[in-house]
């Protein structure tokens, strides 16, 4: 298990430099790791993908997913993340190794680059391509994660229905019943996939990064105001929104 991220400031370079002026990234000295299960959460631009990558980059994980076998490491603006990659420290009761990255932005790469190298057996027995979005994640999901290891999802909700997700939490909670070594890392903005039990919740809105529960979220918090008072809640937003189709 992953027990606890040290970032080396004096291995910093460059404060003003991507991905050190993200204010939560550049406001890091060290997290640690109490459960298990831990979700990044947070706003678009706070860092909680950028932190993640970091984190599988530095395990030796695909930069576009995948595990230290298996990886597909094309895409060159993902190495803009290298210098934090340098600065990091992970700690661990048990380093493996083994696990999963898996990052829904670059998905259909890493899925294409399972059919350049012929290793779709692997992954159900036939192109991944030929499933539908949502299909295809669970299926990988489903049969590289039922195992120990260390599991990295970066937005995983972006592909899986309400539905879905649901069923994903109880894949979650049966590799973590029968796995003593599995670990999950999460980010995500779903507030079905947060609502995981005594789940470790790490925000990075206001400029840092700081344990919340759940009802402190900003992804609970606007999905339980628009369930509750749907009606109040988009008349409130479409009278402070200008119109799309107001002329000039």
């Amino acid at each position: 298990m992953l027990k606890k991220l040290t970032l080396l400031r004096e291995r910093v370079q460059d404060w003003q430099a991507y991905p050190f002026s993200v204010a939560a990234i550049r406001e890091l000295n060290a997290l640690v790791f109490r459960s298990r299960i831990c979700f990044f959460a947070g706003e678009n631009g706070t860092g909680k993908s950028t932190l993640l990558e970091a984190i599988a980059a530095h395990y030796g994980f695909g930069r576009e997913g995948g595990n230290r076998n298996f990886r597909n490491d094309s895409t060159e603006s993902n190495h803009s993340i290298d210098p934090l990659v340098k600065a990091l420290r992970l700690s661990f009761g048990k380093r493996t190794g083994i696990g999963f990255f898996l990052r829904a932005e670059s998905f259909f790469n890493t899925a294409s680059h399972i059919d350049q190298v012929g290793v779709s057996e692997g992954y159900g027995g036939r192109s991944l391509h030929t499933r539908s979005h949502g299909e295809t994640f669970f299926t990988v999901l489903d049969l590289k994660f039922r195992r120990n290891g260390l599991f990295l999802l970066d937005e995983p909700e972006a592909a899986l229905s309400p539905q879905r997700q649901l069923s994903f939490l109880v894949l979650i909670h049966d590799v973590l019943r029968k796995f003593k070594d599995a670990q999950f890392i999460i980010s995500t903005h779903s507030p079905v996939l947060l609502a995981y039990p005594k789940a470790q919740i790490l925000s990075f809105d206001e400029g840092r990064i700081h344990e919340v529960d759940y009802e402190q979220t900003g992804s609970f918090q606007v999905a339980h105001r628009f369930l509750n008072h749907r009606e109040e809640f988009l008349e409130e937003l479409f009278a402070d929104a200008p119109s799309l189709f107001e002329e000039d």
